[in-house]
């Protein structure tokens, strides 16, 4: 299926999507939303584990309660997008616009948020065991009570904890 294709399907709502990635083996196919402009869009609730949206334009989208396990987000405008109650374990993040976003409660497990930035973004709860944040930008986060376990901090920049 073509990157045109798969917007479009998305696009035509939560149960069409579900019914799709329900029937086909996951193993063998990587939805591709690359590069795809899905801002503002209603994706609460939504799989979208092993999806490719690298550089995908998600300023202001609903993801809330997502599962985003392992998508790839390089690149991605995630820009006040809520991604609270999110799954994004083992998620690649490197380089993400994630300002303003609502990542409370959040799994972000394994994920990569290398050079990130994270500026302003809620993380209230958030689960950040093994995450690794080098480089990233954590100016105005709060991470008092975010879980830390292992989280690799190196080079990032502003973080309270």
């Amino acid at each position: 299926m073509t990157h045109q294709n798969h917007i479009d399907l998305l696009s035509s709502g939560k149960a069409h999507w579900e019914k799709w990635r329900g029937s086909f083996d996951v193993e063998a196919l990587e939805p591709d939303l690359h590069k795809a402009d899905l801002h503002g869009i209603d994706l609460h609730g939504i799989d979208l584990h092993d999806t490719d949206l690298s550089e995908a334009n998600l300023q202001g989208a609903d993801l809330q309660g997502a599962d985003l396990r392992e998508a790839d987000l390089r690149n991605a405008n995630l820009q006040d997008a809520n991604l609270s109650n999110a799954n994004l374990q083992k998620a690649r993040l490197m380089g993400a616009d994630v300002r303003g976003a609502n990542l409370g409660f959040t799994n972000l497990k394994d994920a990569d948020l290398s050079h990130a930035d994270l500026s302003g973004a809620n993380l209230d709860g958030a689960i950040l065991s093994r995450t690794k944040l080098d480089g990233a930008n954590l100016s105005r986060v709060d991470l008092s009570s975010a879980n830390l376990n292992k989280a690799d901090f190196r080079g990032s920049m502003h973080a309270q904890r």
